[in-house]
């Protein structure tokens, strides 16, 4: 097994699993984490996990997740766990492509997210997933992946959230609410014995200007507020990346294009926004996507020779398709890319988790493991490590 080749986090759920997630994902009275509301749930959850780290460790994954086994959502589960947050059904879900359609992909509705209290990152359940993750690795290295505090900052900004009426009148409000229960959860998370985060941080592509389908591409857009938003995400993100080093952990972020049912949400390359983001988040490693065209070209990875402590997974493997991935076409990336960034830098993985959202992509566990496996052969080839 290759010591150069990682997940992102997320793995295809069991249908034991997945026949609680399916009743959740409907039930608007449920309270988070739902274990109080479903009979079994908890002992199934607690099962489920300690199947998928055991055969992460007999595949040889490096660095080891729960498979997000405890999450429905990438990211809105650890919101719900925040003190002063109520999560409901929304009228609509997000908005992705469709496959080979013009026409718009609705996700899950239970998206919902209203703040009811001060925000508050004390006592979160994660925490109580990470320490049973934690007990089934004794001696291996571990990693919790949760939405970037700037993400989760640009959604709840986007809602009804803030105003008079609201607990936080003003995005600044908001702001200082949103870090301070951050900080409070990763003080705990190292306490715990963390010492890898991962910010999963999916927000970028909506300021590169060659992505059609963010709402700030256009000619009527005021490209100073824009410019203005994008400094607000940089601000908030390194305040809590250098809170991490403070605790001695390590910060590393993924970032993708959307990935649920197999679709995505849209593009935008890496090149338009490499100076605003790549150069100057503060991550110790960025987990990024190639595996289709959409990311644009290589060259974004330039800004990387001035960030010399800064490591790169390259997402040259789908987690989308059911077959494997063409293995000349990574070699040719892989090759281009070490001609940039000492391929002592570099490491491979798929573009993002084969099950961002508990109903996973489009393929089989078996399929699963059999792009897993591929992706470590790959990288054992290239490397020899």
């Amino acid at each position: 097994m290759s010591k150069k080749f990682e997940l992102v986090g997320s793995l295809l759920r069991p249908e034991e699993l997945l026949s609680y997630k399916k009743q959740i994902e409907k039930d608007d009275k449920a309270v988070y984490p739902f274990y109080a509301d479903y009979k079994g749930y908890e002992e199934c959850e607690a099962a489920a996990t300690q199947a998928v780290v055991k055969k992460q460790i007999e595949h040889g994954v490096g660095t080891v997740t729960d498979g997000e086994y405890s999450k429905s959502l990438w990211h809105l589960d650890f919101v719900w766990g925040l003190k002063g947050v109520e999560r409901y059904i929304a009228k609509h879900g997000y908005f992705f492509r469709d496959k080979d359609s013009a026409e718009s992909y609705e996700t899950r509705k239970d998206i919902g997210l209203k703040i009811v209290g001060e925000l508050s990152g004390k006592n979160h359940h994660f925490i109580r997933v990470f320490k049973r993750l934690k007990a089934l690795t004794p001696g291996k290295q571990s990693k919790l992946c949760i939405p970037s505090p700037s993400h989760i900052f640009g959604e709840l900004s986007w809602s009804d959230n803030i105003g008079l009426k609201g607990v936080y009148a003003t995005p600044k409000q908001l702001k200082e609410g949103l870090i301070r229960a951050y900080k409070e959860f990763v003080t705990e998370y190292a306490a715990a014995g963390g010492e890898i985060i991962q910010f999963d941080d999916c927000l970028w592509e909506i300021f590169a200007d060659d992505n059609p389908n963010s709402p700030y591409t256009g000619e009527n857009i005021n490209q100073e507020t824009v410019k203005a938003l994008a400094a607000e995400f940089i601000d908030i993100n390194n305040a809590l990346i250098d809170f991490g080093h403070g605790l001695g952990l390590k910060v590393w972020t993924h970032n993708c294009r959307g990935n649920y049912d197999s679709r995505n949400m849209g593009g935008g390359s890496y090149v338009k926004i490499a100076n605003l983001f790549l150069k100057q988040l503060k991550y110790d490693r960025f987990f990024l996507e190639w595996d289709d065209d959409r990311a644009g070209s290589l060259a974004a990875l330039e800004v990387f020779k001035d960030k010399p402590g800064t490591e790169i997974v390259l997402g040259l493997l789908s987690s989308k398709t059911n077959t494997l991935d063409d293995e000349a076409r990574v070699f040719g990336l892989l090759d281009e890319a070490s001609k940039i960034i000492g391929k002592e830098r570099l490491s491979l993985s798929h573009q993002c988790g084969f099950a961002s959202c508990d109903g996973g992509n489009e393929l089989t566990e078996s399929e699963q493991w059999a792009k897993i496996e591929q992706g470590q052969r790959i990288a054992l080839k290239y490397w020899g490590v």
